[in-house]
């Protein structure tokens, strides 16, 4: 099955231009924004001042155009705080590794998306694949299931379930062909399992049915979110 080095080395053009396109909104609280509002508008919960949070967002748009990695961010990070005497809840290092690796990951998920769902690709490759990180170390049991379920690339379970699905998710879609397919042991693309919800309250007291094996609020696909209105173009 496609590996870990092959997805992280993949081009980033559509990755930069999806973070880049976000728009700067002050948030109090992580979902201050909910599910697909989180691919059109760019926040770090807690950050309330519009130059703070726009700081914020130009520092992991040069991480992800220059490839300057979580460090370098963090220099970035330590920098902006002690600008603005920012005061955010957690440790530094858990902190700054949280708004890196939840952009970056998204980010690089919408522009996966993107470059998946175009129609020349899409005409040779088909089917996305579900791959589960090597790199998680403790795996969530039904990420793992899910690990090699191919699917058709306009099939509705990729709405809900195209990753990142939780905090910290690694995993990850690559798109094959039906002689990949082959290749994996498959005569064809797989049936999606049927999905199961649980319950949860937000703040307000409203009740979400959020997938099982799904964080709430992760539940939706970043690419799809961003690009539904603009199929043939790129973020600007």
């Amino acid at each position: 099955m496609p590996d870990l080095f092959t997805f992280l080395h993949l081009p980033f053009d559509q990755a930069i231009a999806f973070l880049k396109a976000k728009v700067d909104i002050p948030t109090r609280r992580w979902d201050d924004l909910w599910q697909g509002m989180h691919s059109r508008g760019f926040m770090a919960a807690g950050a309330v001042q519009e130059d703070l949070v726009k700081d914020f967002h130009e520092a992991l748009n040069k991480a992800i155009r220059e490839g300057g990695g979580l460090k370098e961010f963090q220099k970035n990070f330590d920098d902006i705080v002690q600008k603005y005497g920012w005061t955010y809840h957690g440790t530094r290092g858990w902190r700054s590794a949280l708004i890196y690796n939840t952009n970056l990951r998204t980010a690089y998920s919408a522009g996966r998306w993107q470059q998946q769902t175009d129609p020349d690709v899409v005409r040779q490759r088909p089917y996305l694949m579900y791959c589960h990180s090597p790199a998680s170390l403790v795996p969530r049991p039904l990420h793992l299931a899910w690990h090699g379920l191919t699917l058709p690339a306009d099939d509705p379970w990729w709405n809900e379930h195209y990753p990142p699905n939780a905090w910290g998710c690694k995993c990850f879609v690559v798109s094959v062909s039906m002689a990949d397919l082959n290749r994996y042991g498959k005569a064809g693309p797989d049936t999606a399992p049927k999905t199961r919800y649980y319950d949860w309250k937000d703040r307000s007291g409203k009740i979400h049915m959020v997938p099982e094996g799904i964080d709430p609020g992760w539940d939706y696909n970043p690419g799809k979110a961003a690009y539904d209105y603009m199929p043939t173009q790129s973020i600007p």
